[in-house]
């Protein structure tokens, strides 16, 4: 069995208390094994870079807000994607917005993926789960992406 320590994580950015508690709930219903890395604005956000260059390990995917305070989320998402190194972990907008303006500025400013808060928790567990499935077991990553776990993406710690 693999330690939680090889286990991908995900670096979830959210500044509303109850959204950060609905998607950690959803999380721990869909019985997620990965951590959960937090940054609850867009300047502790753009911190992490700061922390990965010190060794800690990246994470598998990002679940962004884009409505954060200090820096904005579509800010953030620019830094993350013009970052020479960490502009291959795939960003998942995970946002109240459904603006057609938000939608096309986050794909241009090369979001992964753009995905509406849903209100309801079934509909969380719901996403949360197929974030999981899709970024972090069936998604492949760059060799430089992947060098902080090992393949199997902590599906042996689920057995």
């Amino acid at each position: 069995m693999q330690g939680k320590q090889n286990v991908p994580s995900i670096l979830l950015v959210e500044d509303n208390p109850v959204d950060l508690d609905l998607i950690l709930l959803a999380f721990k219903k869909g019985n997620f094994v990965n951590p959960v890395q937090i940054a609850r604005d867009g300047e502790e956000a753009l911190s992490w870079i700061a922390r990965w260059d010190a060794g800690e390990a990246r994470p598998a995917v990002m679940l962004l807000d884009l409505r954060l305070p200090k820096i904005s989320g579509l800010e953030v998402l620019r830094g993350f994607k013009e970052h020479p190194v960490y502009n291959t972990v795939p960003v998942v907008v995970l946002t109240s917005s459904a603006e057609d303006g938000d939608i096309q500025k986050a794909y241009q400013l090369g979001a992964n993926s753009y995905i509406v808060k849903p209100v309801e928790l079934a509909e969380f567990i719901s996403v949360a789960q197929q974030v999981e499935l899709y970024w972090l077991m069936l998604n492949k990553r760059t060799l430089e992406s992947t060098e902080d776990f090992p393949d199997n993406l902590g599906r042996e710690a689920r057995r």
